[in-house]
């Protein structure tokens, strides 16, 4: 591992050498989600170890890490807490495949299409009570609080979603509640709790709690981008598969907001048929290009970093508070 000064000052790392410079740490949280998958149930471990060989850069643990060492903590609770909240989210992803039938993710077949939805939807079902049995065993009701508000949240922003369902009519304030329950809700909860574990101040802890959520919409609504940018053999999305599914988001919102009339007419009656033929793709594909609709997505996307990044501002300089900086650019650097 390369060395870094950990005195006070920023350091300009690149988000490898982050993921270098805390692979130690990293490590004993990832340990510990593994063992989640050591049970009596065989299907448990083998779906587990499917998910574990997807890889992912696995940033709402890292983000509980990085938001309890900022204070100089560091103790096998973090640990806990990343488990639990890589926990709740890797239940989500296998719940959110089966709702919308998904056959493959990050370029790999996906578990429901394995091994079919009833044993996928009751693994889920056991990562969201273990991860709540986790987050109990550290006896704090803050950190509690968190975690079952970003459940009940999660679940609710999926429902939302759901509901608006190839429905043209979908507003930028519901892209909005729908993307803060599916993503930014749990990323504000690490966050948050890793703050808590660090004995933050109660403006501190506001700061990372904010922070988190700011980062997490933000970085839905880069991913939602990336849908209609996006190689598969680089991110394991398949271009236009949200469209595909019916899922209206932001840059599609702000197309029907600024194209004319005509185009207006011909973009709902793609997203309302029930085929999707390469054509229709290429034509919504145009359009965006036509009204900058990503150049206006990634606009507000970059706006609401700038408010994540302002919550920091209450703490000195720190590697740690640097890594957060470099993480938040990060979320709208990735591959396209």
């Amino acid at each position: 591992m390369k060395a870094y000064s950990m005195t006070k000052g920023m350091i300009q790392m690149t988000i490898e050498e982050i993921w270098d410079y805390y692979r130690e740490d990293f490590i004993l949280a990832e340990e510990r989600i593994k063992e989640t998958f050591n049970t009596v149930a065989p299907a448990i471990s083998i779906v587990g170890k499917h998910l574990f060989m997807g890889g992912g850069k696995r940033i709402r643990p890292f983000l509980a890490i990085l938001c309890s060492k900022i204070f100089g903590y560091s103790s096998e609770r973090v640990s806990t807490l990343a488990c639990s909240v890589e926990s709740i989210h890797t239940a989500s992803l296998l719940h959110d495949d089966v709702v919308d039938g998904a056959n493959t993710r990050r370029g790999r077949p996906s578990a429901h299409s394995l091994w079919g939805n009833q044993v996928v939807i009751l693994v889920g079902d056991f990562l969201y009570s273990n991860a709540l049995r986790l987050a109990n065993s550290l006896k704090n009701q803050k950190i509690m609080d968190a975690l079952t508000n970003a459940t009940t949240g999660m679940s609710e922003g999926e429902l939302i979603q759901l509901s608006k369902k190839g429905d043209p009519h979908i507003t930028e304030e519901d892209y909005m509640r729908i993307i803060t329950g599916k993503t930014a809700i749990l990323m504000s909860a690490a966050c948050g709790g890793g703050a808590v574990l660090g004995s933050a101040t109660q403006k501190q802890e506001e700061a990372l709690f904010g922070f988190g959520l700011k980062l997490g919409q933000a970085f839905q609504i880069a991913d939602d981008i990336l849908d209609y940018m996006a190689e598969e053999k680089i991110l394991g999305k398949n271009l236009g598969k949200d469209l595909e599914e019916g899922k209206i988001t932001l840059p599609l919102i702000y197309l029907l907001r600024d194209a004319s009339h005509d185009e207006v007419e011909k973009v709902k009656s793609i997203i309302t048929s029930e085929s999707f033929p390469i054509s229709d793709l290429i034509y919504i594909l145009g359009l965006l290009n036509k009204y900058m609709s990503i150049k206006k997505s990634y606009e507000k996307a970059n706006n609401i970093l700038r408010e994540a990044k302002k919550e920091l501002d209450i703490f000195e300089d720190s590697t740690e508070k640097s890594s957060l900086l470099t993480i938040s650019d990060y979320v709208l650097k990735r591959e396209k």
